[in-house]
């Protein structure tokens, strides 16, 4: 099967290595003629160094990966490829978009007798060669003609992918995913503090997190790769304290708002990354500047 991917970023030009791997032809497009051109050589697909050229490079049926920053550089892309291609070709966004962007973006694209197909994607840099967990949404017809690629991309043809449902579901179920992910790593990072904080038993982390790699019932790849990290640098000597968020945990705490069902820790885990980039909190200050009003307690004073 053929297909063209937008957006070589470190992710594309990796799926890109897995479908040639298994046999596809990919056409691919990064904004860095530099970029494709390296890429064309190191992975085996075919340059194209406009959108024009990618769209041009293929027959149709047409199938066009997107894999560019959600948002703005997402909604150029696909306004453009909507302008491109013709009645029965496919936009596939595979990057981290709203689920409702996606459902707007699929309705004006079937005007033009254009498909539309979102695929949550998880895996990371480690989808090379553990290959990517696909949260597909899309109408069924569509999808199926799909399959070797998703196949091609998955840990196996038969796991880790699947329809989920119709426009949108992908995403949105792919948005959850990512919202039970950050309660998951909120936890193992508070009870890994925990154990650091006790001084007396001067516990080696590394050890305590292969121990429980291993038969726990809280193991998992998260679990694996703390460990790792654990075994790289014991104290994260090298690493700041502050925590990014791509806004898939916020979307799922307005969703819980929205639907009216309780997430709180998914919603404190969230918080938490903010507080993490906060180099002095006002609202910290303000506490203690209460306490020692009603108080007398003492204050810490600021150098």
């Amino acid at each position: 099967m053929e297909i063209a991917i937008i957006g070589l970023g470190k992710m594309g030009a990796n799926m890109a290595r897995r479908l040639r791997k298994h046999g596809h032809r990919v056409v691919g497009y990064n904004r860095s003629p530099e970029i494709t051109r390296e890429l064309a050589r190191e992975v085996g697909l075919e340059a194209a160094f406009s959108l024009e050229e990618a769209v041009e490079k293929l027959s149709s049926p047409r199938a066009v990966w997107v894999m560019v920053p959600a948002g703005a550089p997402t909604e150029q892309v696909v306004r453009a490829l909507g302008e491109l291609l013709t009645t029965g070709d496919v936009v596939i966004d595979g990057g981290n978009t709203f689920y409702k962007d996606d459902q707007r973006r699929a309705a004006t694209l079937a005007e033009k007798g254009i498909h539309y197909v979102d695929v949550g994607t998880s895996g990371g840099i480690w989808g090379l060669t553990e290959g990517y967990s696909l949260m597909v949404g899309g109408e069924a017809e569509v999808v199926e003609r799909l399959r070797p690629i998703f196949e091609a991309l998955a840990p196996a043809p038969d796991k880790g992918w699947g329809h989920v449902g119709p426009v949108g579901a992908g995403h949105f179920v792919k948005m959850v995913h990512n919202g039970i992910e950050y309660g998951m790593m909120q936890a193992y990072a508070e009870g890994f503090e925990i154990m650091k904080s006790k001084e007396a038993f001067d516990l080696d982390l590394h050890q305590v997190a292969e121990i429980w790699r291993y038969g726990t019932v809280i193991r998992s790849w998260l679990l694996d790769l703390t460990a790792r990290a654990l075994a790289e640098d014991p104290d994260l000597s090298d690493i700041k304290g502050w925590v990014a968020d791509s806004g898939e945990g916020r979307w799922t705490v307005f969703e819980s708002i929205d639907l009216d069902v309780p997430a709180p820790v998914i919603t404190l885990a969230l918080q938490m990354r903010f507080v993490s980039r906060q180099e002095e909190s006002f609202a910290a200050k303000l506490l203690a500047a209460m306490r020692n009003q009603f108080g007398g307690h003492a204050v810490k004073k600021a150098k």
